[in-house]
């Protein structure tokens, strides 16, 4: 689009670029300073991006003088009902510029984000090959391995009283069912564990401490996923072992296999999403429960009636993947607001899942809110998540543990949130419980 300097005078109709925002601008919903501050904070910024028509916020340098990332600024759609008009039109709405706001190479998006950030006909014959994977027999073997280890990860808390809920529970069951649906083995979930944070959470100073440094930290991290990866296909070639790179690895679709760097890209995009989101939600979970007593109450005492309801409120409330972005491939119009080929645009998902025209008082937590058209999977379309029955499952086994066994688990204080416009993360969140012994401990 055509940009307008901040003194020119306004046309009814002709939108107005703002002057490029300082990289603090906490009211910026692309920047990652807007989600460190009170959530509170957050959620009346949200409101006021629901209340206003289309707006295009301003870009920035991602940090300080670093030239090789940028971010040129974006449409940020906050309502549901143009999400689910862009999520419907690929041709026009395309993801294989990026899914990002940032200005990634091509390549460089494509090898983190695999299927997600292309268009098709390349997403359909990738996803084809992949969904190979995803049959019903394959996610019935899942079935016991969730419930098993969400056991074995309670286990190991349960005598101690407290925990980091996020690093010792949330993230470790997606982890590890992320790694045994793909054969990993266990002495490398640590390491996946690392190397994910460092991909996706690059713009928080925990995982990369020296910004001038993260291209390279988030390369490297994908690197050492690639060889890993590398490293299981090989040794999986010719032979069924039941697990998902097995499968993938020997599977061939009308007359296509997957190559190489195909699966490599696919494998990261899974530790990536799989195990973040997934881990997200959870934690997300354990605040809104600690937040609101009332609603713990209704599921516990009727765990399995009101599960459905209670997994699809909390990935309402907690939309763990915040937004997608969506590059306009030819003029077009959206809300009345005329759009350029080449704009970006934002599918917030997490305030769409907010917005009043949609959900009845959308900013409280009802275990038993019905209907709950959410969109944290993702709008309709050809990019809806592949995996989202699983996450469901993880999220469902994991508070049916937790309230077995530690049933008056609670958070101590406020989350410590992940730096990220993209990913709506916890980094770590204290909890306590009364101790009691493992459940697998003998009697």
């Amino acid at each position: 689009m055509t940009a307008v300097t901040s003194d020119s005078a306004t046309t009814p109709g002709v939108a107005v670029k703002p002057p490029p925002a300082t990289e603090g601008d906490p009211h910026n919903p692309i920047h990652n300073t807007f989600w460190k501050r009170h959530r509170s904070e957050v959620e009346e910024d949200l409101r006021l991006l629901r209340a206003q028509p289309l707006t295009f916020y301003p870009g920035f340098k991602f940090y300080g003088d670093l030239e090789s990332i940028r971010v040129p600024g974006a449409w940020v759609i906050g309502r549901q009902a143009p999400i689910l008009e862009a999520s419907r039109n690929p041709r026009v709405f395309s993801s294989a510029s990026g899914v990002t706001i940032n200005d990634f190479p091509q390549e460089f998006n494509e090898y983190f984000n695999s299927i997600i950030a292309m268009d098709d006909p390349r997403h359909a014959r990738l996803r084809r090959l992949v969904s190979a994977g995803f049959t019903p027999r394959m996610l019935a073997r899942l079935e016991d391995s969730v419930q098993d280890q969400a056991r074995l990860i309670v286990d190991e808390v349960c005598e101690r009283g407290e925990c980091d809920f996020v690093t010792d529970v949330a993230a470790r069951l997606p982890l590890r069912i992320v790694c045994d649906l793909m054969g990993i083995p266990a002495s490398q979930h640590d390491f996946v564990f690392d190397q994910s944070n460092v991909i996706l959470g690059g713009g928080d100073p925990e995982y990369v401490p020296e910004f001038g440094d993260l291209i390279t930290a988030i390369l490297n991290a994908g690197e050492a996923l690639t060889q890993l990866m590398d490293e299981v296909a090989e040794s999986k070639v010719g032979v069924d072992t039941g697990d998902l790179t097995s499968i993938l690895v020997n599977a061939e679709v009308d007359g296509e296999r997957l190559t190489r760097a195909e699966l490599a890209s696919f494998f990261i995009l899974l530790v990536v999403a799989g195990n973040e989101t997934t881990r997200n939600a959870i934690g997300w979970g354990l605040v809104y429960l600690t937040d609101h007593p009332d609603q713990r109450r209704i599921w516990t005492e009727d765990f399995e009636g009101v599960a459905h309801g209670a997994i699809e409120e909390i990935v309402r409330i907690a939309s763990p993947v915040t937004y997608m972005r969506r590059t306009v491939l030819r003029d077009t119009e959206l809300e009345g607001q005329k759009l350029d080929e080449g704009d970006q645009v934002v599918l917030h998902y997490l305030s769409a899942n907010r917005d009043e025209a949609v959900f009845d008082d959308p900013l409280s937590f009802d275990v038993q809110r019905n209907p709950n058209p959410h969109i944290g999977y993702g709008g309709p379309g050809p990019h809806f998540c592949l995996g989202a029955h699983l996450a469901r499952r993880e999220i469902k086994v994991m508070f049916r543990e937790l309230f077995s066994q530690i049933g008056d688990i609670r958070a101590t204080g406020e989350p410590d949130l992940l730096a990220s416009s993209f990913i709506h993360g916890i980094k770590h969140l204290p909890a306590e419980f009364t101790p009691t012994r493992p459940a697998g401990a003998s009697t």
